[in-house]
Formats: structure tokens, C-alpha cells, sequence
């Protein structure tokens, strides 16, 4: 007989677990503990469907396989349990979940005021480097550096990147809209790159290597502006592109 309860207790549960993939793990360097997670799921229902069919030797090997397996979970990404642990309090990662479906308005002032630093930057040949980490990327920073807690202005960042200036050869760390921190020092790329590519997108790309975060690099040599992100950088040319890029970096 059909049950219309179980229906849509079903759907609630699907419907809770994209929000929560959504918010919290979708591409997040954590993606790969649900991974492991559905695969202790498959190999556990897969156990109870060959206790059914009476292989009760191999549905009781698989059975057990998959419970010393989960027990190893807990260890193996014991930083990733504690992360999401600490989200689940954490205001500003649900604000993002909102963001995603548009209640929240997009901060297009901040992304403005790093376009058009960016924008002199590139052309006076100034190197910058910042990061847009991910409420995951904690641990991958090597060192945040000095802590500024500032409005995002065109002004400070090409003050703090100016060539005279202690911070300018470390990262900028932008989080929830602000400056968090400057002299940032990132995690270097251990990936052989082309000659033309420095120490800052080294920097970048090894952030992008070792977490969700997306990294924005100017040039000291070229000015050429990039962007790191998921082990791979891309050059921008177009402002309006590269706005764009930015828009959905500061409001995902």
C-alpha cells in the first residue's frame, strides 16, 4: 500500500541534505569525507541485501568491513568532524546558505573597491595577493599574519600592497566582506610551473592546491591578473569578467 507519509518524510530528508550539502560541503575540501561516508553507506546496504539473499558469509564480512571502516572515519578526518561540528554554530555559515538562494543582497561596493585596486595595481605593476578563503580553509593558511578588521576600500588595499610597506609581499585574507588580515603567508605549490609564473602565484595556486579557497594574484612583472582556484589559476583580461568572478566569489 502507498504510503504518503513515508513519501514525504523521504523528501524533507533529501531536501534538509542538499541544504546542508549546499551550505557546508559542496566544493569544500571536505567533499571528499562525504565521499567516504556514501561509501560506507553502499557498502552497508549492500551487505544487508546479500544477508538476504542467504550469503550470510559475505553479507557478514562486508557488514563488519564497513563498521571497523567508520570507526576509522573518525580518526582519518577527525579535522574535517571538528570543522563541521563548529559550523553547525556558526552563524555566518548559514548566512552563506542564504545568500546562495538570493535573500541576501549581493555587496557589490566591496567587490568595486577591489576591482578598481586591482585595476591600478595591474597597471603600475604593483604584485598583490588575495585570498577569498572558504569557512573550511582555516588550517591551510600558514600564517594569517597582522590582524586589520577593516572595510574593504581601494584606498587600504593599495596602501598595504604598496612596495614600501612591510605587508605588501605577504597575502590580504578577506573574510565576511572585510579585511581580516595582511602579510599573510600561504602554502607554496610543490607543482612544477612555467617559468613566467613567481613566488605570489606559487602562493596562490598552492592555497587553491590545498583548500576551497579562490585566490586573486597580480603580477609584479607583467601585471597580468589571475585568478587560483582548485589547483588551476586563469588569466583575466576583461574587468567586467573578472567583476563578475568576484561578485560570485564574495556572495557564494
Amino acid at each position: 500500500m502507498f504510503n504518503w507519509s513515508a513519501l514525504i518524510q523521504i523528501a524533507i530528508i533529501i531536501a534538509l541534505s542538499l541544504v546542508f550539502y549546499r551550505g557546508f560541503i559542496q566544493n569544500t575540501s571536505s567533499e571528499k569525507l562525504v565521499r567516504g561516508l556514501l561509501g560506507l553507506a553502499m557498502l552497508w546496504v549492500v551487505s544487508f541485501v546479500l544477508s538476504g539473499l542467504h550469503l550470510d558469509l559475505l553479507g557478514g564480512f562486508l557488514h563488519w568491513t564497513a563498521l571497523f571502516l567508520s570507526l576509522g572515519l573518525i580518526v582519518i578526518f577527525q579535522p574535517e568532524l571538528r570543522k563541521f561540528l563548529a559550523l553547525m554554530g556558526n552563524p555566518q555559515a548559514w548566512r552563506r546558505i542564504f545568500r546562495r538562494g538570493g535573500i541576501v543582497p549581493r555587496d557589490t561596493r566591496a567587490v568595486d573597491e577591489i576591482v578598481a585596486a586591482v585595476e591600478y595595481m595591474s597597471a603600475k605593476h604593483t604584485g598583490a595577493l588575495i585570498v577569498f578563503p572558504d569557512s573550511l580553509d582555516e588550517n591551510a593558511i600558514e600564517k594569517k599574519g597582522v590582524a586589520i578588521d577593516a572595510r574593504i576600500s581601494s584606498e587600504l588595499l593599495l596602501t598595504i600592497f604598496f612596495n614600501k610597506t612591510p605587508l605588501h609581499d605577504g597575502a590580504v585574507i578577506i573574510e565576511n566582506g572585510r579585511i581580516a588580515y595582511a602579510g599573510g603567508i600561504l602554502p607554496l605549490s610543490q607543482n612544477n610551473l612555467n617559468w613566467k609564473y613567481g613566488t605570489r602565484h606559487r602562493a596562490a595556486l598552492g592555497m587553491s592546491e590545498t583548500s576551497s579557497a579562490t585566490v586573486l594574484v597580480v603580477s609584479e612583472e607583467s601585471g597580468d591578473i589571475s585568478i587560483a582556484e582548485k589547483g588551476n589559476i586563469k588569466k583575466y583580461d576583461d574587468i567586467k569578467k573578472l567583476k563578475k568572478k568576484l561578485e560570485s566569489v564574495m556572495n557564494k
